[in-house]
């Protein structure tokens, strides 16, 4: 979510509330429907650690858990391109919508996440970033970020999956910001390859949806109760050519921004698989 502050170097979108799908959120078969898929989730919240397992062989797991989370909360998803699963050390980059990012990634390519510290700051979320190995970065302390990208880089070199957000900040789907270079010098640092994917989600129909956002003065409940309330969304994962490191941050930053942003829109290749 962006977050308002004086700090010129943080990353804003011009997204906010009025960005968002106005959905139906009220009637008897919406709320059975959000009652329902509510009760589905909070069965599936122990199952949360799964995704903090970072072994060889936990991918398939993790993968089957995501999908679950995702049907749960009324979500299938459709993956264009071939994700390669079989290399380790990835940094995989995405343009950033939602909280369901994280499910919907993890059901395509499952690794550790870089979160804003500053969503981890109470006792139960605190915990949850534990439990998922988030890597916190603290957006209004400058100074802190080579340490961030110390730890992404190491991650890197022991053979994990990383998954970040170079727009710094989330945006509602049908705008988009521009790739932050400072993560990418991880990828550099370790020697691994960068995945792109574009991320995206709609209505059955195909039409864009805005629903799933979570931004400006949105909150975490509303952005769910609008997921569970809606009749279906489907989130398209289209997975783009693996970049090479190379030596420039800023160059290959460029290069996944427009392997992203000049994708053809994802088709349903496959079958929905959530």
């Amino acid at each position: 979510m962006n977050t308002p502050g004086g700090h010129s170097w943080l990353p804003r979108a011009s997204c906010d509330v009025g960005c968002l799908d106005a959905a139906a959120v009220s009637g008897p078969a919406v709320r059975l429907r959000a009652a329902l898929r509510i009760t589905l989730v909070v069965m599936l919240a122990p199952g949360l650690p799964l995704l903090g397992i970072p072994l060889p062989g936990s991918t398939h797991l993790q993968r089957a858990y995501c999908r679950l989370m995702l049907r749960s909360l009324g979500v299938r998803i459709s993956v264009s391109g071939n994700p390669i699963r079989n290399l380790s050390g990835v940094l995989v980059v995405s343009s950033h919508v939602s909280w369901l990012d994280v499910f919907a990634i993890g059901a395509v390519l499952p690794g550790s996440f870089v979160a804003r510290a500053d969503m981890f700051t109470g006792p139960a979320s605190g915990i949850v970033a534990r439990i998922l190995k988030i890597i916190p970065i603290e957006r209004t302390s400058l100074r802190r970020l080579p340490a961030v990208v110390d730890a992404v880089a190491r991650r890197l070199r022991a053979g994990q999956t990383v998954v970040a957000f170079p727009e710094g900040t989330t945006w509602c789907g049908v705008g988009f910001g521009s790739f932050y270079p400072a993560m990418f010098q991880a990828a550099i640092d370790a020697g691994r390859p960068v995945q792109p994917l574009r991320l995206t989600y709609h209505h059955l129909d195909g039409r864009m949806s805005t629903a799933p956002a979570y931004v400006g003065r949105d909150t975490l409940l509303s952005s769910v109760y609008r997921v569970v309330c809606a009749r279906r969304t489907v989130a398209r994962v289209r997975v783009e050519s693996l970049q090479l490191p190379g030596a420039d941050r800023r160059a290959l930053a460029r290069r996944c921004q427009t392997a992203v942003r000049s994708g053809a829109p994802a088709a349903l290749d496959h079958a929905l698989v959530a």
